[in-house]
């Protein structure tokens, strides 16, 4: 019972089950085919984002500053593509070059500039909002590309493009973090620096990695968004760091570092979303999505906190349970 209950994917996974249940019996458009391919597309942006977080997260960082860094490279991508005449393929592929430098640059202010990443982070989230608003006067860009829209609404062998792009990052990054030198180095890291440098593992370098992942997976996040509404807007991203660091913690990611599985993280974004989806059919106000959300965040953590606490007492009680048998 200890090894279940200790887990990674079991915990994320009962509370989603939970989640989709409790929506099913408030609302009965829940289980439609309509609203659960909505549901799909919208948990793509919020996991991929999420990977970067993660990934964050265990080397003992955090990231703040995804939401503003999306609303800047959908403007960046908007700018390129409807103003510059930039080809489309090669705007991608700069908006993947920026996530990555902004990333970079967080990361080094982080690392090397010893600042910490809460700070630095929330920081680049009021500055990267800023510098989107001097685009186009402040003002969203329309009608990119008509070849914008099939990126994220495109469909192959009948199934909506965005599940290849979630199956292939997340395996990808499952593949990096269990199975390469680097992804050993961040959880090394997270888990205890100190013993990590004298192990002979560049810790700021590593930190500094973790940033750029994050960069490109929001870089990635942000493609999707301008693709979903083909157009870019410096208000994108509002919440959207907060609901990708939600799913990095509801799918069992410490905030001490050290700790954290990928795809704990996936099952976690889809607990977000559902929550979100749930109170949207059920005419919550944004008021009480963000009350929510916060307190998901705090039992989250709180969960994390006594995670080992609660799954010795368990254990116990099952002992207790089996002995009396």
């Amino acid at each position: 019972m200890n090894r279940i209950f200790n887990a990674q994917l079991f915990g994320p996974l009962v509370a989603m089950i939970l989640v989709a249940v409790v929506v099913a019996s408030t609302t009965d458009r829940f289980l439609t085919t309509g609203n659960l391919s909505n549901l799909s597309l919208q948990v793509s942006i919020v996991a991929l984002i999420a990977i970067g977080a993660t990934i964050v997260i265990i080397g003992a960082g955090i990231d703040l500053s995804s939401g503003s860094m999306v609303a800047l490279l959908t403007m960046l991508l908007a700018e390129m593509v409807k103003f510059l005449h930039v080809p489309l393929p090669l705007a991608l592929l700069l908006v993947l070059g920026f996530g990555a430098l902004l990333g970079l640059t967080i990361g080094v202010i982080s690392a090397y500039g010893r600042i910490p990443s809460f700070i630095t982070t929330l920081a680049a989230l009021i500055a990267l909002r800023g510098v989107a608003l001097t685009f186009n006067n402040g003002s969203p860009i329309f009608s990119l590309d008509p070849m914008l829209e099939p990126v994220f609404y495109g469909r192959m062998l009948g199934i909506p493009l965005p599940f290849f792009y979630v199956l292939g990052f997340f395996s990808l990054a499952t593949i990096m973090m269990n199975f390469t030198r680097l992804g050993r180095e961040i959880y090394a890291v997270g888990g205890n620096p100190a013993a990590a440098a004298l192990s002979g593992i560049n810790v700021r370098r590593v930190q500094t990695y973790t940033f750029v992942i994050a960069g490109i997976m929001t870089a990635v996040g942000a493609i999707l968004m301008s693709a979903r509404l083909n157009s870019g807007s410096p208000n994108y991203g509002q919440t959207l760091e907060l609901q990708a660091i939600a799913a990095a913690v509801v799918g069992g990611a410490s905030l001490a570092g050290g700790r954290g599985n990928i795809l704990s993280t996936l099952i976690g974004a889809l607990t977000i979303v559902l929550v979100q989806n749930g109170l949207n059919l059920n005419a919550a106000p944004s008021s009480v999505q963000n009350i929510v959300l916060g307190t998901i965040i705090l039992a989250a953590v709180g969960i994390d906190m006594w995670r080992d606490e609660l799954s010795s007492k368990i254990s116990k009680l099952f002992s207790k349970t089996a002995s009396i048998n």
